[in-house]
């Protein structure tokens, strides 16, 4: 979706995107064109796209302070697993992430690429307040709370790392395409 994203990106007569996990929401103009015109577009962009997609994506790394009152649900998450809080660690920091969009909140990635045996369903009940910064797993994607909100993904860390800070050029750490790797920091150092 990053890609198509981009392609679309500033062409005339396209008012929004809304990129999702698995699709673009595309709001146009219908008096600048017509919904076959759009069709059309997206085909001859893709192509387009898929040909100088031959560019590494950015990587960014995150250090991630693991379990403990930073990530009280590893345990949980190990459990459902069948894992040790450890084995979860070093899946979850030994797999390479690519950013398939941001929602939900400000800059909150939706992260793909989390080994498929630590996916854990996202709690009964949301907490009422996660702490900026959370590493958490939710179904079968792994994301970063950017800002302190409600939530209902598993926590299993967190980073010092601002994933928004608006006095930056640009306010948004990471962005749609790129890669993400988290790092285990050392004990009590982020």
């Amino acid at each position: 979706m990053a890609r198509l994203t981009h392609a679309l990106h500033g062409v005339r007569g396209i008012l929004n995107l809304h990129p999702a996990f698995v699709s673009v929401l595309i709001d146009f103009d219908p008096r600048l064109r017509t919904h076959r015109e759009i069709e059309e577009l997206v085909w001859q962009r893709m192509e387009a796209a898929e040909e100088r997609a031959s560019a590494p994506a950015r990587l960014v790394e995150i250090p991630v302070a693991y379990g403990g009152e930073n990530g009280p649900d590893l345990e949980d998450v190990a459990r459902h697993a069948d894992l040790s809080p450890e084995e979860v660690v070093t899946l979850h920091s030994g797999a390479e992430y690519e950013v398939s969009f941001v929602g939900f909140s400000t800059c909150f990635p939706y992260l793909s690429g989390l080994p498929a045996k630590l996916a854990t369903p996202r709690l009964t009940a949301p907490r009422k307040h996660v702490a900026a910064g959370s590493i958490a797993i939710g179904g079968a994607q792994a994301g970063v709370y950017p800002l302190a909100s409600p939530g209902g993904w598993r926590l299993i860390g967190r980073t010092s790392a601002k994933l928004f800070d608006p006095h930056s050029e640009p306010p948004a750490l990471l962005k749609m395409g790129d890669r993400v790797r988290f790092v285990r920091a050392p004990e009590g150092k982020l």
